[in-house]
């Protein structure tokens, strides 16, 4: 029975999906060009809430740059044509994926140069120990190969 009872809202959890903030009004009448818009929206940040879409977002700016991204869509322009102007207006941060550039390796690059410097950290810290400790254990002092010396020749 309990097994039941939580099957059901799990299900719900994992099989949800996102609410969209578009209104109806908002909706293109060709299909082909509201595709676009919704790849599109779903690529631009909104500046307000900084980690949803505007796709997602209810605030007025994501509606106008909605409203902007379709309006720009039935003038006839492309969609690098449309993130440019915005990222000329607003910046790269306007994009939820910022391009590979100059001004961006560090972001895209950044995290794996920190994981490989961190694992030869990591690779000389624990050689270097492991070395220390083969040379500690190898190593008798002078009293000791006196005793072992003469243990030996005890049995002789």
């Amino acid at each position: 029975m309990l097994k039941l009872s939580l099957t059901i809202p799990i299900a719900l959890i994992l099989f949800a999906t996102s609410v969209n903030a578009l209104d109806p009004d908002e909706i293109l009448k060709d299909p082909g060009l509201e595709a676009r818009a919704r790849a599109l929206s779903v690529d631009i940040r909104c500046l307000v809430c900084q980690n949803q879409s505007i796709d997602d977002s209810d605030a007025d700016l994501a509606k106008d740059l909605r409203v902007f991204v379709r309006q720009k869509l039935l003038a006839g322009s492309s969609d690098e044509e449309i993130k440019d102007y915005l990222v000329t207006r607003y910046g790269e941060f306007i994009l939820l994926r910022p391009r590979v550039s100059k001004g961006t390796y560090i972001l895209w690059f950044g995290p794996v140069l920190i994981l490989i410097t961190g694992v030869f950290g990591m690779c000389v810290f624990f050689s270097s120990r492991s070395r220390k400790r083969i040379g500690a254990e190898t190593a008798l002092s002078r009293d000791e190969e006196i005793r072992i010396a003469a243990l030996i020749s005890k049995k002789d």
